[in-house]
């Protein structure tokens, strides 16, 4: 019985692995179809990109909206990361604060988002990434009018790790970013940034199977995928970069769903180069997900998903108030 058991478990490692790609997206769920949303291309760096846009059905004419990058985790799409939000998402926010959220997909499911020795078209081919947004954020301010000092990124899992990367190289045009569930990749550690400050909200997990709280290898321990700092030490990273106040102003926040068994506690780092701050979310107990969002697979398989914020409008609420100076 017991060599029966060990044959068992990397199988069920490696299902875990096919299906955890499409679950994080919210494809459990069908949701109807957003009729203010469509599909769009660009050509960036010789290829075809694809990307949903949401735009505000009553877009004031002559307005300068805000610009939300909303990043799928390994293995998904931007559809399936737009759907997995919309009760309650960020669409709904858009159409309340005149935002224009682009749900962009990555190259055959992921991102580059730095980490190196990691088995997937865009590491193994240097996709450019970077460059991709860049050339979005160019071709939609002309568009929309956006306010340059409003533009942010958030994501899940490797949508969080590309988000830091673009903090990293595109200081000067991103505001603020929120990461979910993905600490900062070891191999952008030495990559040389400007001193230009980029507020940053991180929420993840004490509990992390995936993208452990402690840094390390990321993944299953049979199929690992990089290796990431700890979630303090890259909140830490940040705080220096920012020139914050290292003491923070700590609170922990009302356990409104005791049945989760996970609690919150807030960290506020202030007064950052041109007003920027760092705030951390620690879930404690929490898992590989999206803060009040679907548990879309076992709380054995990949942790508990809190309902004592809602990940959402606490991610906008800190946008909201921290444009870049």
């Amino acid at each position: 019985m017991k060599n029966t058991t060990v044959s068992i478990i990397p199988v069920i490692l490696i299902g875990i692995l096919c299906v955890l790609p499409i679950v994080l997206t919210g494809c459990l769920k069908k949701i109807p179809e957003d009729p203010h949303t469509v599909e769009r291309t660009i050509v960036s760096d010789g290829l075809l990109r694809t990307y949903r846009i949401h735009i505000p059905p009553d877009l004031p004419e002559n307005s300068t909206p805000s610009l939300l990058f909303v990043l799928h985790g390994g293995g998904g799409t931007g559809e399936g990361m737009e759907r997995s939000l919309t009760l309650g998402g960020f669409n709904v926010l858009s159409e309340e604060q005149n935002i224009v959220v682009v749900y962009p997909d990555g190259i055959e499911k992921n991102w580059n988002d730095g980490r190196k020795n990691v088995s997937d078209p865009a590491h193994e081919q240097q996709i450019d990434d970077v460059g991709f947004f860049s050339v979005l954020i160019e071709n939609l301010t002309q568009e929309f009018h956006i306010d340059p000092h409003r533009i942010f990124a958030t994501g899940i899992s490797n949508g969080a790790m590309m988000s830091y990367r673009l903090a990293i190289e595109l200081p000067e045009k991103f505001a603020a970013i929120a990461p979910v569930a993905g600490a900062f990749p070891i191999d952008l550690v030495p990559v040389n940034i400007s001193d230009v400050p980029v507020s940053v909200c991180v929420l993840s997990g004490t509990q992390d199977p995936l993208v452990p709280w402690e840094g390390g290898l990321v993944g299953f321990p049979r199929n690992p995928r990089g290796i990431v700092l700890s979630v303090p030490d890259s909140v830490l990273y940040w705080v220096t970069h920012d020139n914050c106040s290292t003491i923070p102003n700590t609170t922990l926040l009302p356990d409104t769903d005791p049945k989760d068994h996970t609690w919150v506690q807030r960290d506020i780092y202030t007064d950052g180069w041109n007003n920027t701050e760092v705030v951390l979310y620690t879930v404690y107990n929490g898992g590989h997900t999206w803060p009040d969002g679907l548990q879309y697979l076992p709380e054995t398989l990949v942790g508990r998903t809190t309902h004592d914020i809602n990940a959402n409008t606490v991610i906008w609420d800190f946008f909201l108030t921290h444009p870049k100076e």
